[in-house]
């Protein structure tokens, strides 16, 4: 069966992409239970590193259905695969990156991370800004979706220990739904980023993850880690 050339699917065939492909990553962070929890208490690395140790693992834990060509980008975890959907299978290059930070309100994307536009209004200037990702990405003469997601474990040090305490996974729109998730600068999920332009610094936006939640609930999934039952406590939200 010849893969669905990804230039010609519909905006909802997008967000069904997305939308299964956020519940495997979900369901692979769900699976890897307390232990994402102990490695965090016990590691002597860097949180940075320690949430793509994990984000790793527990992916590479989860069987897909990928394909050998190697892709490239500036993110954690970059595979090309194909999606199996009921009436077609597409060909999809998937950029996952990790975050580690004591707060979880938002998670800090460069532009090479995303394939929409940013549109916001940044001290009184509005801004539109093209991410670097193609919508779509091609790879040996054939078209790969891109989609891109995010891991984002939020912690607490207590004495030096790193306590995991909750896990959110995020999906960010493909470019192609621009006007459904961020139409205008008056009108999105975007966050103004830590990057300062007087110094010279690259452009940076941060993805609210409340803002993204409220234009589709199931783009933002959260689990909580409860050591002293040793469980993480968390179900799929539609």
């Amino acid at each position: 069966m010849t893969p669905k050339d990804p230039n010609t699917l519909s905006l909802d065939e997008i967000e069904d992409i997305e939308k299964l492909t956020l519940r495997w990553i979900f369901q692979a962070v769900y699976d890897f239970g307390i232990e994402a929890y102990k490695i965090f208490l016990e590691s002597p690395d860097k949180v940075k590193d320690i949430a793509e140790d994990i984000m790793r693992e527990l992916l590479d834990r989860l069987s897909g259905f990928n394909v050998q060509e190697r892709v490239y980008g500036t993110v954690d975890y970059k595979k090309a695969r194909y999606v199996i959907l009921p009436d077609q299978t597409v060909r999809q290059a998937l950029f996952i990156d990790s975050k580690a930070e004591k707060e979880n309100r938002s998670a800090t994307i460069q532009m090479s991370q995303t394939s929409m536009y940013v549109r916001q209004n940044r001290s009184g200037v509005d801004v539109d800004e093209k991410g670097f990702l193609p919508e779509i990405s091609e790879y040996g003469g054939e078209g790969y979706l891109t989609t891109t997601c995010l891991i984002h474990f939020m912690y607490h040090d207590n004495d030096g220990i790193h306590h995991l305490s909750e896990v959110t996974i995020a999906a960010i729109p493909n470019g192609k739904l621009q006007t459904t998730y961020n139409p205008t600068v008056d009108d999105g999920f975007w966050l103004a980023g830590r990057n300062a332009p007087q110094r010279g610094e690259d452009f940076r936006v941060r993805v609210s993850f409340k803002k993204l939640k409220d234009k589709a609930s199931w783009r933002v999934q959260k689990l909580i880690y409860n050591q002293q039952k040793k469980e993480r406590i968390g179900s799929w939200q539609s």
